[in-house]
């Protein structure tokens, strides 16, 4: 008698993960890990209680996937760096990303969550001195609006044939540059 193999919850999480970086979070089901790994549904159930739990393990694996995304960027600024994760995440795993940055889904935080973690580190910003936290949550928002709307053209392959990946990323600077130098020149025109 052959011996039997062992499944861990670590190589169903895995399974599972390549399966959602396919077709997304609903391509996950008991029966499509138990094909992926060759398997019956048993060793799946004996490792989590049910397909949300499992779920639940493929979405912090997902989350700790695009903490290292993040963690690679080596720009000096946090917008960059969070953008050009955005712009990897979206081009690497595009139906997570669909899923999970343009779909309704309680894997994401709210906005107001994101943006007052953000909060600090923006009022640390030397360029931002002086700026009113109000005006800071409304830069980050602009530049929130657009990276994600970028990384949603990268992830469906809407952008033009002729931008690579390092015209993609010159884009996302420049953008945010003049995003910023905008809303510089507006309040320096409402203090006069």
């Amino acid at each position: 008698m052959p011996p039997t193999t062992r499944y861990d919850r670590d190589t169903i999480v895995e399974a599972a993960f390549e399966l959602a970086k396919e077709g997304g979070f609903s391509a996950i089901s008991t029966r499509a890990v138990a094909k992926r790994l060759g398997c019956s549904v048993a060793p799946i159930y004996q490792n989590f209680a049910t397909v949300d739990d499992l779920l639940a393990a493929v979405v912090e694996r997902v989350r700790a996937m695009s903490g290292e995304l993040l963690a690679a960027q080596t720009g000096p600024d946090p917008f960059e760096n969070m953008g050009k994760a955005s712009l990897a995440f979206a081009r690497d795993y595009p139906a997570l990303f669909r899923e999970m940055a343009l779909e309704p889904n309680d894997y994401v935080a709210p906005h107001e969550l994101i943006e007052d973690a953000m909060a600090p580190v923006m009022a640390g910003d030397p360029a931002l001195a002086g700026w009113s936290d109000a005006a800071r949550r409304r830069l980050f928002l602009k530049m929130r609006v657009f990276q994600l709307g970028l990384s949603a053209m990268v992830a469906n392959g809407h952008l033009p044939s002729w931008m690579d990946e390092k015209a993609v990323e010159e884009l996302l600077m420049e953008t945010g540059e003049e995003i910023a130098a905008g809303m510089m020149s507006t309040r320096k025109d409402e203090q006069e």
